[in-house]
């Protein structure tokens, strides 16, 4: 059970505050009794009193259901007891109604403990995501963003996708990505590229030196935990670097370590930015360094799209991919404000999610962003200081 499924039960069964779990088991034990009292001899049903602490096992506490046992049991005694001795049901029924009271008070205990640590499994993913992921501030170094991540895993909520912003004195740098491969291993990989990422991105004058200090940091942390004996000796990123230069405001630079293409979205319409044309970080000796940095024009109006392939690649029932592309377009030319960045994400998560029926194949992120023409110098200044 993850921990939305818990809490949502746990909703339906609360009024005003306060738990009605104990109801449903109530209105079957009192169901059970006016039946069996209403009914001929042939048709005894006191037996399935037994239901009722069984019932409550999966919805109430210990305590609750331990009270539903001893209430069944001394139930049955009551209205067995009012039948004829030739039409009561017995030691052996009795016996069978105790002893499944006490097994529902002992599966409610285990119950309850696995729901436990479930929550605490997942305030583990949580914190760990956090820590990946910081928090961001929606206006924050000069941009407007939103971002949105899905984890394939919803038990765990944690993955290898990951996404940054890093203002500094040489601009605002963003970094989007998704390491190769699932579990702690890409959660820790990606924890040590945004760890580079953010001293990189502040640090350094040149975006093709930061791409290369994250080829580096790729190459050196694969090759510590090879040394650990660990199996990840071929993991790579794909991932995409953006620099905000603050001399040109209508321009960005970008490199582009395999990923997805990011998208322009505007009230003209999509155009699809440099594609992948390099190889994915910790692949960079095999074409001789880090891809080349382009310098593209991005208008006052236009948001920055960037995606994982768990959005591209997610399938409807047929197999067909998700149309990003036409989605996108189809939806700003209907309504351009659809282009603002919170809008956009919600958008695209909610056409990947109902493309996939909730399905998803990979963990999924959509991060969206875009320049603040007002009061940018202040917006970058604030977040200067809180980096």
């Amino acid at each position: 059970m993850t921990e939305v499924d818990y809490g949502r039960r746990r909703q339906l069964l609360r009024v005003r505050g306060h738990s009605v779990a104990w109801v449903p088991p109530l209105l079957l034990l009192a169901g059970i009794v006016l039946l069996d009292l209403n009914t001929t001899e042939r048709f005894r049903i006191i037996t399935w009193i037994v239901l009722v602490p069984g019932t409550a096992a999966a919805i109430c506490g210990v305590w609750t259901t331990a009270a539903f046992a001893a209430l069944a049991v001394v139930t049955y005694v009551a209205v067995d007891s009012a039948w004829p001795g030739e039409y009561q049901a017995g030691l052996g029924d009795f016996v069978l109604v105790a002893l499944g009271g006490l097994l529902a008070t002992i599966a409610s205990a285990v119950r309850l403990r696995k729901e436990q640590e479930a929550l605490h499994i997942q305030d583990i993913a949580e914190t760990t995501r956090r820590t990946v992921l910081r928090p961001l501030p929606p206006r924050w170094a000069g941009l407007e963003h939103a971002g949105v991540y899905l984890a394939a895993d919803v038990d765990a909520r944690v993955g290898g996708d990951f996404y940054d912003i890093q203002p500094g004195p040489n601009g605002t740098r963003l970094l989007v990505g998704d390491v190769q491969g699932k579990g702690l291993g890409a959660v820790e990989t990606a924890a040590a590229l945004l760890g580079t990422f953010r001293e990189a991105g502040y640090h350094e004058k040149d975006l093709g030196t930061v791409a290369e200090r994250l080829e580096i940091r790729m190459l050196r942390h694969r090759r510590h935990t090879t040394d650990l004996g660990r199996d990840d000796g071929d993991r790579f990123a794909t991932a995409v670097l953006i620099g905000f230069p603050e001399d040109t405001p209508d321009t960005i630079e970008i490199v582009n370590f395999g990923h997805e293409a990011p998208l322009a979205v505007g009230p003209r319409g999509v155009r699809e930015l440099p594609s992948g044309d390099g190889l994915p970080l910790g692949l960079g000796d095999l074409a001789g360094g880090v891809p080349p940095e382009h310098r593209v024009p991005l208008a006052a109006d236009e948001t920055l799209l960037l995606v994982t392939d768990g959005v591209t690649e997610a399938r409807d029932r047929k197999g067909a991919f998700y149309p990003l592309d036409r989605e996108v377009a189809s939806a700003v030319a209907a309504d351009p404000g659809d282009a603002e960045p919170r809008r956009l994400v919600r958008r695209v998560r909610d056409g990947v999610l109902r493309h996939s029926r909730g399905r998803l194949g990979d963990d999924t992120t959509v991060f969206a962003v875009r320049r603040i023409r007002e009061a940018a110098g202040e917006d970058r200044e604030e977040g200067r200081l809180r980096s």
